[in-house]
This record gives C-alpha cells, structure tokens and sequence, in this order.
C-alpha cells in the first residue's frame, strides 16, 4: 500500500509523463499534416474550389472526409469513382443526369467554377487518410459476354471511359448502373445507337439513361466504337 507521499509522486508523475506523451503526440500530428493532406499541391484552383464547396453548403448534404450530411453522396473519392469529364456533366446539369431522381440543386456554375470544384474534388480525394473511406464490399461482377479480338483492340473515346463507364460496363469493367454493353453492336445499328444516345427519352421514354447534350463529332464517335463492341 502507498504511502501519502508516495500516492502523490505517483500522481505527479505519472500526470507529467502522460501529458508529455500527449504533447508529443500533438506534436507529431502536427508535423504529419502537410504531408498526409499533400498541401504541396494545394493550388489556387483548389482554394477557390474549397471555398465554393463551403459558400454553397454542399456538406449539408453531402459527407466529405466522414464530415456533413448524409442525404447525399460521400464526396471523399468521387473523382476517383467518377471522373472530372463525369463530374462536370453532372455539375453543370444535375437533373440531366438522373431524371426524376437527384435532387442536388441547380446551382448554375460557371465552367471555370465547376473547374475549381473538380481540382478540390481531386485533392481531396489525393489525401492520405488512413485508409478512409473503406472500398465498399461488392457482389462479384457478372461475367461479360465475349466480344471479339477486334472489339477488344478498339481504342475507347475519352468520353466513353470518362463518363459511359461510370454506369456501364464493357469486358468486366466499368459500372454496374446500366446495362453491360458486351455486344451492343449486333443488336444495334450505329445509325440506331446515335439516336439513342443523341436523345434517349424520345427513342425509350422512361429510360434511365440521360441526355448528355454531347456534340455530333462526340456521339459520332461514341457510335462508331459501339457499333464495332460484336
């Protein structure tokens, strides 16, 4: 049994050696932040894409970095599950994206605002966070229909990587939102696969698939590649 003296060396010691180890913690911590958070490339357009974030109180909605609402997404990795070609497609129009569905307002930004969000998205999503957010368990993927060596070889538009393959899929890969579009070119001209992609809702009302507003040389080419996956 202690003695009083030696009750109270015991609590002032042991109160100055666990408040260094916290100091030095702290301290630690502190010293780690540039590095684990990338601050090298914190640009300019990262700063003013924080700062739109914070002014349209997107976090009253949204999670980022396991903070804010969740009403929406989680925004942590999103320009990672979805890309900046998708991103600013979905910025510019939410409701064109998921008709019916989203209910993110319209918040009308300009190209170079929707820029600034993209690269603070991309920062973001660059940090080192312990492993935060954790990859989400999924269901094996559906085998892919085989398609030929030709297809297989064709070079993917930017557009389809981008932005197609968020919902779709092609060889296994890709989203699991839309159909998989293994063969979608035996079963569709291209003359009929650009209608469709040109203006889904007048070709198949109720589809989910949006209008992506894209220009005659994009949906030429996006057809053109989807006519030749056999």
């Amino acid at each position: 049994m202690l003695s009083k003296s030696q009750a109270r060396a015991f609590f002032v010691g042991g109160t100055f050696l666990f408040s260094a180890i916290f100091l030095w913690l702290t301290v630690d911590t502190l010293r780690q932040i540039p590095k684990q958070t990338k601050s090298e490339i914190m640009t300019a357009d990262v700063i003013r894409g924080k700062h739109l974030f914070d002014k349209n109180n997107c976090m009253g909605c949204h999670t980022i970095m396991g903070e804010g609402g969740y009403y929406a997404p989680e925004l942590t990795k999103v320009y990672d599950r979805r890309g900046p070609e998708w991103m600013k497609l979905f910025l510019k129009d939410p409701q064109a994206m998921y008709p019916g569905e989203r209910k993110m307002t319209q918040y009308n930004f300009k190209d170079e605002e929707m820029d600034d969000l993209i690269a603070f998205f991309k920062w973001v999503g660059q940090m080192d966070l312990n492993g935060f957010p954790a990859k989400p368990d999924l269901a094996p993927p559906a085998a892919a229909a085989p398609i030929s060596a030709a297809s297989q070889a064709a070079a993917k538009p930017a557009m389809f990587s981008g932005v197609c393959m968020s919902c779709h899929q092609v060889a296994g890969q890709g989203g699991t939102v839309g159909p998989a579009l293994d063969g979608v070119g035996s079963r569709m001209t291209e003359i009929e696969i650009a209608t469709f992609i040109g203006d889904p809702q007048k070709v198949r009302p109720g589809t989910a698939m949006p209008n992506l507003g894209l220009s005659e040389p994009v949906k030429t080419e996006l057809a053109s590649y989807l006519a030749g996956l056999r």
